[in-house]
């Protein structure tokens, strides 16, 4: 019967991200406390005076020697297990304070346990633990009728305390760094997340446009072989400008992708191969033309678009123009670009079989063009044109940002 691998427990703690600093983290504690508590406990017991429940024997005196040595030697277990290793040092101490002299040293120990479970997250632990000890030292005391040292009590309340403080701060600073940390790493995944939409965006606009352009240059091609051969040598020429047009705006992608030395220039840190702009769009209209549809271009335009803009506004000029050839079986063409109070407004129409009636349906064309004007703070409207066919309207603020 196969068994299942138990994990650690809850109050166990295993922290491997620094190995450098915890070595010392963890010794640092035991030498002090070994140093200062062990030695000024063993003077004090062998050479200073004992409570009456104590009775000065040398079971006595060796006992709180004992019981100093092993609560500092239990802060070895503190990093693996901070919740038992408080609260075993909690009562060793007090056990250490009740058998030891009535003015020995503080609990040292026990202040660098009390921080080390609050910071490595035992905190239930820890102050479950403290106010045991302090129960069980109290009630002790008077069962045995020990002298209790003021001295030794406060000095040993005050530097647990400072300790919790302080391990409170740094747990505290812990989660907060923690809290930036997973912020961060959701910020890199969407922005890789909006990295891949954008790269499929591309992709999307370049490979549909060029594939529809080929596609209706080979109909044609194959429908005049025959009868007219120099036509169809047009539309093969055709066919081969548009697959090389497109090679060559994914290899740009491509080589953004990869992050090579080919995808930006090493003095300017400009891309090498600039994305497609306004100035492109009269060639996408051409393109239209040779194939055999009646375009027309209009441009008025006050200011020059930023980059980001021509490009959003060129690829959805595209991408309509692309719709127009795979969908519409249009003869006629309208492509519009103006500037508007303060407006971007791109206007491509056609007068093919149009749109189906209700809201148009948005594939991936429809949702790319969408997506690209409103991360400039724009809109896109689709619908049946005056013309008879179908409309795509985009607007996009002159300072619209990305």
């Amino acid at each position: 019967m196969p068994t299942r691998e138990a994990g650690p427990a809850p109050w166990m703690v295993h922290d491997e991200r620094r190995p450098d600093r915890a070595a010392w983290r963890l010794w640092a504690p035991v030498v002090v406390s070994l140093l200062v508590q062990v030695p000024a406990t063993a003077v004090v017991a062998f050479h200073g005076a004992f409570g009456p429940g104590a009775g000065g024997s040398e079971w006595s005196r060796a006992s709180a020697v004992l019981l100093a040595l092993a609560g500092a030697l239990c802060l070895l277990a503190a990093r693996r297990a901070p919740g038992p290793s408080v609260a075993a040092v909690a009562v060793l101490s007090s056990a250490s304070m009740l058998a030891g002299p009535s003015w020995g040293p503080p609990a040292v120990a026990l202040a660098f346990a009390a921080g080390s479970g609050v910071a490595r997250g035992a905190r239930g632990w820890t102050y479950s633990s403290l106010g045991l000890g302090w129960v069980l030292f109290l009630t002790g005391a008077r069962t045995l009728g020990s002298e209790l040292s003021g001295f030794r009590v406060v000095t040993t309340t005050v530097l647990v305390i400072v300790a919790l403080l302080v391990a409170e701060g740094l747990r505290s600073r812990r989660e907060q760094l923690d809290e930036y940390r997973r912020r961060q790493g959701e910020r890199r995944a969407s922005a890789a997340q909006e990295e891949r939409v954008r790269i499929a965006r591309e992709l999307h606009d370049v490979v549909a446009h060029s594939l529809a352009q080929i596609t209706v240059q080979a109909g044609m091609g194959l429908h005049l072989m025959d009868t007219q051969p120099e036509r169809a040598r047009e539309a093969l020429t055709n066919i081969k400008d548009a697959s090389k047009t497109s090679l060559d705006e994914v290899r740009g992608l491509l080589d953004v992708l990869r992050g090579g030395d080919t995808a930006s220039d090493p003095t300017t840190g400009a891309p090498r191969r600039p994305g497609p702009d306004l100035e492109a769009l009269p060639v996408l209209v051409q393109s239209l033309r040779d194939q055999g549809v009646d375009a027309v271009l209009e441009q008025r335009l006050v200011s020059t678009p930023g980059a980001a803009v021509q490009q959003a506004l060129y690829r959805i000029a595209q991408e309509s123009v692309t719709n127009v050839l795979r969908h519409a079986q249009a003869g006629r063409v309208s492509v519009e670009l103006v500037e508007v109070d303060g407006t971007y407004r791109l206007l491509v129409e056609d007068d093919g079989v149009g749109a189906p009636p209700g809201p148009a349906e948005h594939g991936n064309g429809l949702l790319g063009m969408t997506e690209r004007a409103e991360l400039l703070g724009g809109t896109l409207e689709t619908g049946r044109s005056p013309l008879g066919g179908f409309r795509v309207t985009a607007r996009v603020p002159v300072r619209g940002v990305a």
